[in-house]
């Protein structure tokens, strides 16, 4: 039996884990310099006195996975006064560093990855090095004491076992013999003698010195904490419990009501090792090769054509993404499929990433655009897939990148995400990416910019004038954001250097567009603070419109207006500019239009009412957020034309809406009249209405008002704002879920459209209580003649077809709201994360459409009681104001 006594203390009971790191760097020769010119900004290669600025970051790493965030020294400028005494090259941290891991906790494999990175660089930072340090030794003692590392030039610390980047030092090197004999001497394991042991250590040091100056290895030194005892390995026995405690213990807790106590689990939202596990067992690479050819039995089949109709907002299971990555070269034949799948990659793995968009990606059959959306939201941050979609989105004409553009303008911040997460902001994922190749990181940052967002938009726009004139404007007002103002400021910067470059007559009347906003918002402002009265503030504003000093009174050249930038106005005409009643005193300008062909077309396509004899007129508002009626018109125009392709006409007409400013903006005037006043001078008919402006004696059928008005009628009864036609905007209010629907905001112009204004409330915000789903007064029923006409059951079939032409764009629709969930929209402000859920609910996609339509004629039919009472209660409201 060994004799020999010692004494340790086991792993699981120490608690504490404290490193301290400091290393030598020497500077980079001039070859390397000149081979890549980014190393002339690092503060080493800066001349004598001039150390760069270094960051270590340290990971905990067991079985190749990590086991706590990464951490890293803090920022500390390096100057002589940090220089070592032995070497001029050295850089001394000092400073320590705390993983919150108890030893007692630690595997036996844990080991400790560390990577040096030269920050000094502004956009990148270079990687010095890397080295692993496993904690425990080959007997199973944790490490202590000064540790020197060899630092591997240009890699990160390699987490695999065996790593690629060992921390032990060149075998044979007189200082590694000295290093351990100075170990040995610490653990008194060699006799002390003083006087002989300080000439042995000036000895060393001098060793020590010459081989530093003549060695090209980088060296970092750790130091971790010595214990007066070994650390030793250790798991502690499993108590077994006797059979009478189990007992006692199930009888105490089947008395205890659950729903009392709170448990705090940290692990239940981390993830689950065995699904883990399982996971990169079927996604194993060594199955790559029979994936190629696989083919889905029926049943897999009936379950991915399921997977491929969720709704964009739908979460995969773990199932269903192996199901996926399984069969994904099948799928690849599949446009729909291509969102789903980039949805089940792992992208924390470099070897799925890279799978995806390097070989699926580029053979995947091309998706559509509303796909390409998708893959512009806050989901996708890879900068590779982000490339893609901008590829996709450089095929669509202008005119659909018009119909879209208010979401791109709000992508370029996901966009700025995604750059930021690829340069390294964060330490875990700063180590994740370096982990691949630098020449890989850099092809693909370089092809990623290439096919930037923001660069596609300005080169587009450079192109058009149209879309340059929106595109300006829809940045300009991100530029006063809080949070992304700056984003939106370099944006606006590179479109103003891609106008002057390539289209300087653009650029000119853009700052002429400007001046024209400014001046407008500030009369607008002066006018609604003014305490003169209503009359005293219309002859204000005529004087002001008049005054050639403020440059309103005429336009040479002709002035395309941010507004509407088909329409090209040449002069003011003050006499009919007038002030409203209303509490913010918005003003309505009448401008007199160029005659010109394209102004021709612009007003054929508005209708008759949006230009005529050759003038344009717009409402100016101060004091108003008009993003949120931006957003509702821009969604009302890009419905209208989903129904056009499908050959449904319901001849809905938005008016135009633009925020110039937070607080500040345009809208178009439709001559039109609401439906309370029409009431109140027509008898309480719209049929009235309808036959004072349009009669047609001869025909009773029609209730003696002309068919094509009547027609006009039914087909645009909907809940929006300007020029929807009935049945259209039931429909898409319904969508939207626009609220605070009474007679005073849905007006009927003489024609016959009717249309809706004011869209203070969305997505099913209303300041009545029980508001019904489907908004439909008693008045449009009267104007259509009644429940019993013809006409009532073509506006219900009409809404009917509507609505299932909508549901099958539902993906579309639905993608356009996710991009602007981060938009400070007033409504979506208010509950973000439900937004796009509560417009999904609307088109009830767990439905078939048969049942569907079915559901949405039964909210057609309701009828809401209340909503007849608050608008009488709305009117009494109106007159007492008056």
């Amino acid at each position: 039996m060994d004799k020999d006594v010692y004494s340790f203390v086991a792993a699981c009971d120490v608690q504490e884990d404290v490193l301290d790191l400091e290393g030598p760097l020497p500077h980079n020769s001039p070859a390397e310099i000149a081979a890549n010119a980014a190393l002339r900004l690092r503060g080493e290669n800066q001349g004598q006195g001039t150390l760069a600025p270094l960051r270590v970051v340290c990971q905990l790493y067991a079985d190749t996975k990590p086991i706590a965030l990464p951490e890293c020294t803090q920022y500390m400028p390096f100057a002589d006064g940090y220089r070592c005494v032995l070497h001029p090259a050295y850089h001394r941290w000092d400073r320590w560093i705390h993983i919150p891991y108890a030893i007692a906790a630690l595997p036996i494999d844990a080991m400790l990855v560390f990577t040096v990175l030269d920050i000094s660089m502004p956009d990148s930072q270079y990687v010095v090095g890397g080295t692993t340090l496993p904690l425990f030794g080959r007997k199973g003692s944790l490490r202590r004491g000064k540790q020197k590392m060899r630092l591997w030039r240009g890699v990160v610390g390699d987490t695999h076992v065996p790593s690629a980047t060992p921390h032990e030092l060149p075998a044979g090197a007189e200082s590694v013999r000295l290093e351990k004999l100075k170990k040995k001497h610490a653990r008194h394991s060699i006799p002390s003698v003083d006087w002989l042991d300080a000439i042995a250590q000036h000895t060393m040091e001098q060793i020590h010195t010459a081989a530093v100056a003549c060695s090209s290895d980088l060296v970092l030194n750790v130091e971790v904490p010595a214990y007066e005892l070994p650390v030793v390995f250790a798991e502690p026995e499993a108590q077994v419990a006797s059979s009478l405690a189990l007992a006692q213990r199930a009888a105490t807790v089947q008395t205890v009501q659950p729903s009392l106590f709170t448990v705090y689990d940290p692990e239940a939202l981390g993830e689950n090792l065995v699904e883990a596990k399982h996971r990169r067992l079927v996604r194993s690479q060594r199955s790559n090769v029979l994936d190629r050819d696989q083919k889905p039995t029926a049943s897999i089949r009936d379950e991915l054509n399921g997977i491929l109709l969720y709704s964009p907002t739908r979460v995969l299971t773990s199932a269903e993404m192996d199901v996926i990555w399984s069969f994904r070269f099948y799928l690849a034949r599949h446009s729909k499929g291509l969102t789903k799948f980039l949805k089940s990659v792992v992208w924390t793995d470099a070897y799925e990433a890279r799978q995806a968009t390097e070989v699926l990606l580029p053979m995947w059959a091309e998706p559509d655009l509303a796909d390409a959306l998708e893959l512009l939201g806050p989901v996708f941050l890879d900068l590779r897939v982000r490339a893609y979609a901008v590829r996709l989105l450089a095929r669509a004409d202008d005119e659909e990148l018009e119909l879209y553009l208010l979401q791109l303008v709000q992508a370029l911040k996901f966009d700025e995400t995604a750059w930021k997460l690829t340069s390294m902001d964060t330490p875990q994922r700063m180590l994740r990416s370096l982990r691949h190749s630098a020449q890989d990181m850099h092809d693909t940052a370089l092809d990623a910019d290439k096919l930037r967002l923001s660069k596609l938009l300005c080169a587009r726009s450079a192109a058009n004038p149209v879309l340059g004139t929106m595109f300006y404007w829809y940045v300009k007002v991100e530029t006063d954001d809080a949070r992304h103002g700056e984003l939106y400021t370099r944006v606006l910067h590179d479109l103003q250097a891609c106008l002057q470059a390539s289209n300087p007559s653009l650029a000119q009347q853009l700052v002429r567009q400007g001046h024209f906003v400014s001046t407008l918002a500030q009369y607008c402002q002066e006018l609604r603070r003014s305490k003169e009265a209503r009359p005293k503030k219309i002859e204000r504003l005529r004087a002001l419109l008049q005054d050639k000093k403020s440059g309103l009174a005429t336009f040479v050249p002709p002035l395309p207006l941010p507004l509407d930038p088909m329409v090209h106005v040449s002069c003011t005409i003050a006499a009919n500019s007038t002030i409203f009643k209303s509490n913010q005193f918005p003003l309505r300008i009448e401008f007199c239009a160029e005659e010109s062909e394209f102004v021709c077309e612009a007003g054929a396509k508005r209708g008759s009412d949006t230009k005529s004899s050759g003038t344009y007129t717009i409402i100016c508002k101060n004091g108003d957020d008009l993003r949120q009626d931006q957003l509702v018109i821009q969604l009302f125009t890009l419905m209208d034309r989903l129904m056009r392709h499908e050959n449904l006409d319901l001849r809905i007409t938005p008016y135009h809406v633009l925020a110039t400013g937070v607080n500040h903006g345009m809208v178009q005037y439709i001559p039109s009249m609401p439906i309370a006043t029409i009431m109140a001078e027509y008898g309480g008919s719209l049929l009235e209405y309808m036959r004072v402006h349009h009669p047609d004696p001869r025909n009773a059928a029609s209730f003696y008002v002309q068919p094509s008005v009547l027609d006009t009628f039914v087909r645009s009864c909907g809940t929006f704002s300007r020029m929807l036609t009935v049945a259209g905007y039931c429909v898409i209010t319904y969508l939207l879920g626009v609220g605070d629907r009474h007679l005073d905001n849905l007006l009927v112009a003489p024609d016959g459209h009717f249309f809706h204004v004011d869209f203070g409330y969305i997505l099913g915000r209303d300041p009545k209580p029980f508001p019904p789903p489907v908004k439909v007064c008693k008045e449009m029923v009267d104007g259509m003649g009644g429940t019993s006409s013809v006409y009532y059951k073509r506006f219900k079939q009409l809404c009917h077809t509507a609505f299932a032409c909508l549901r099958r764009n539902a993906n579309l629709i639905l993608n356009l709201v996710s991009l602007m969930v981060d938009a400070n929209i007033p409504d979506i402000r208010v509950e973000p994360d439900k937004a796009v859920l509560k417009v999904q609910e609307k088109f009830m996609l767990d439905m078939s459409e048969e049942n569907a339509v079915a559901h949405f004629e039964a909210l057609l039919n309701e009828t809401s009681y209340l909503s007849t009472m608050f608008d009488r209660l709305h009117n009494m409201a109106q007159y007492f104001r008056q």
